[in-house]
Order: structure tokens, then sequence, then C-alpha cells
């Protein structure tokens, strides 16, 4: 690699190959790598690549692009996200235009996060993750910058350098200006391609489920069983908790329990091809489904006279008129839908720092929920494990 340097024609040579490709990008940055949406309209043809730019710089604006707080503002899934949730928009933009507009093509989103020298000391590294996410597959680029070794000013230069560099590999540009890193300087990259129907779940060509028998098999298009167990989660990660629960829940109901994590979520941004790869890896021989659906409204159609797995946190949200356009109505209707179904729920307690042990005698659950549930009493299961606790406690490890 060379040492900085400024490389204007190189750059001006650059964004005009990717202009003249077939990429279309919607572009979100929180700050660092934000001159790369000046070079990108600097040079002519920015209106034939770029569909939408913003640029979310305060935490507040990045909350509300992402749909909710991501647990750490510059990390790698965060980058995900933010380039989930651009991909999702450029399409739902360009599909505004008519179907032909998206058919030939390629249209990407880009998330940017970094964290660069400013005007106070910061005790963390210096560092960036870029990521590009497509129907195809999604991609992350990770680079710690030597600390102190320039200004602020020069450090923007290589987020945008390679931001710009991340680009024009989607774009399958050949010839491309080497990257102003210094010798010590690395940069990780992690690609994750998609089987066809992981990209037509993503599209949403698959409006139901994909199902999964163990994290070596293909993945494949497959219809539920009426009547079975399911186990719905984000699974991040799948803890002993969750073993225990499913062990508990095959006792009781005599059949064996299956999983499912919704790539959509009302209160989290969509899952990107690797974070499903991660999920799906945690899974031996137990049957995982992805699906599209984020409500147990949609789970109940999807999953026709299916009983349920859920703890009573699960169940309050359920419960909350607030997913149902804070309207009780809805949500009454909702559950009664849920019903029509043939579906139920099987309720696990779990311990709560201000309240205790909470089980399922303790909700004032609206009527129509409560004829649904069946609670497991604590004698038969208890794990105060959180999810949360475990992924704050893995990321202090590592």
């Amino acid at each position: 690699m060379t040492a900085p340097h400024d490389g204007s024609s190189e750059i001006e040579s650059l964004v005009r190959a990717i202009h003249d490709s077939d990429l279309r990008l919607g572009l979100a940055v929180t700050g660092g790598g934000s001159q790369a949406i000046a070079d990108l309209l600097t040079v002519p043809g920015g209106s034939r690549t770029l569909v939408e730019a913003i640029v979310p710089y305060s935490p507040e604006s990045l909350s509300a692009w992402l749909g909710s707080r991501p647990e750490h503002y510059c990390a790698p899934r965060t980058a995900r996200s933010m380039a989930m949730t651009a991909y999702r928009r450029a399409r739902t933009l360009r599909e505004n235009l008519g179907e032909s507009a998206t058919a030939t093509e390629h249209i990407v989103g880009v998330g940017c996060t970094a964290s660069l020298a400013s005007d106070r000391p910061k005790r963390g590294a210096h560092r960036v993750h870029i990521a590009l996410q497509s129907t195809r597959c999604t991609t992350t680029y990770s680079l710690e910058l030597q600390k102190g070794a320039r200004t602020r000013a020069e450090e923007e230069r290589v987020v945008a350098a390679l931001l710009l560099d991340a680009i024009a590999t989607e774009a399958d540009v050949a010839e491309r200006p080497s990257l102003p890193l210094l010798e010590d300087e690395t940069i990780e990259t992690v690609r994750t391609e998609a089987p066809p129907v992981w990209q037509d779940l993503v599209t949403g060509n698959r409006t139901l489920v994909l199902r999964h028998c163990g994290a070596a098999a293909p993945a494949e298009e497959a219809q539920p069983e009426p009547g079975l167990a399911l186990f719905p989660g984000a699974f991040n990660p799948l803890h002993e908790g969750h073993r225990r629960m499913a062990a508990v829940a095959e006792d009781l109901l005599g059949r064996r329990v299956e999983f499912e994590i919704s790539i959509e979520n009302v209160d989290k941004p969509r899952l990107d091809y690797t974070e499903m790869a991660v999920r799906l890896q945690q899974f031996a021989d137990q049957t995982l489904w992805f699906s599209r659906a984020a409500t147990f409204f949609a789970k109940a159609l999807s999953f026709q006279g299916a009983t349920f797995v859920v703890g009573i946190d699960t169940l309050e949200r359920i419960d909350d008129p607030k997913y149902y356009s804070n309207s009780e109505s809805n949500r009454d209707d909702a559950i009664r839908w849920i019903s029509r179904c043939g579906c139920r729920f099987l309720v696990f307690g779990r311990h709560d720092p201000r309240r205790g042990f909470v089980h399922l005698d303790d909700l004032p659950l609206s009527a129509p929920l409560a004829d649904l549930c069946q609670g497991v009493p604590e004698s038969a299961f208890r794990a105060d494990i959180s999810s949360t606790e475990l992924r704050r406690s893995a990321q202090t490890e590592n």
C-alpha cells in the first residue's frame, strides 16, 4: 500500500467508472466517509448512480434511520443494518418507477460508520466499518487506523477512499487506485453469499418461510406441517435457557420443537445475510425456519395450528396495544385471528429484577389472549439468562 496522497484525478476516474456501471446506490454515512458523497456528486453522472444519500450524524438520527437504537454505533453489525436499510429504501424508490426500473439494475445499499479523530481525545481505536448489501450478498469491510498518525481530514480521506473502493468493487471496476494505508493497516473483509431462496426471502418473492435442518444442510423452500410446536425468537445468541425451554416444551406437548427467526422485526432492523448465517450456525440438528413474519398475527397465518413457545416478556408484547396502532380493538381482532388459525401459546415464566419471578397467572392479560395460553410452572422451568447480558459479556471477553 502507498502512503497517503491526494489522488484527485484517480478518484475522479474511479467515480466516472462507477457512474458508467449499472450500479444504483442507497448510501448512509454517519459522518466519517461523507466526502465520498461529494466525490460521487462532483463527477457528472451522479444521478445515474445515487438513488439516495443520507448522513444520520447524531445518535438520535441513526436510531431513527434504523428504526431502533443500535447496541454499538461503530460496529460491523451497525454498518450492515445501515446497508440493509439503505438497500430496502433504494429498491422501494426504484420500484416506484415501475417493475422495469429494477429488472436490469444492480441495486446496492451501503452503510458506513466510523470513529475518527475529533476535537477531544478518544480512548478507543480509530476505526471504520463499511457494509454493502445487494440481492446476492452482504459484504463488510473493517479497518483500524493507526491512532495519531493522521489528522482528522486525512483520516476522512482514507475512509472516503475505502468507501469508494468498496463501491467500485461491487461495480466490477477493474482499475482502482491503491488505498492510502500505512504499512501495518489491514482491511478485514467478510462476505456472505446468499442462496437463491434467501435472496427470494429478502426481496419478497417468497412470502412464507424457509427451512434448514442443521447448519450444513442446503437452504430449501418448504411448507410447515399443521400443528407443529414452534419456538420463535431472535436467538442472539441461542443459549442454554432456550434449549431447556425447548426440551420442557417437547415433554409437555409431545412433539419436537422447531425454531423460527423472522428476518423482519417491528423493533429492530431487518437481518442481513451475514447475520442470518451467524444465527443459523447455532442450530445443530434442530429445524430452523427463516420467515418474513414479524408479528404473531403473520406467524399464525404461516404456521397454521402451531403452539408457540414463548417467554413471559414476549407474551406481554403480544398483548401491548402499542404494537397495534395503540388500539385495544385492533389487538383483540388480531388475537382472535390467531385463534381462528388454530394457534395457542405455551408460556414460560421469567425472573424480572423489579417484579421477581413472573409467570402467566401474574399477568393481567386481555381475555382473547388469556384463553389461548397455557403456563409452564416455575417448578418445571426456571432459567434467569439474558441474551443482552450474554452479548455484553462476550464483547467484554473479546
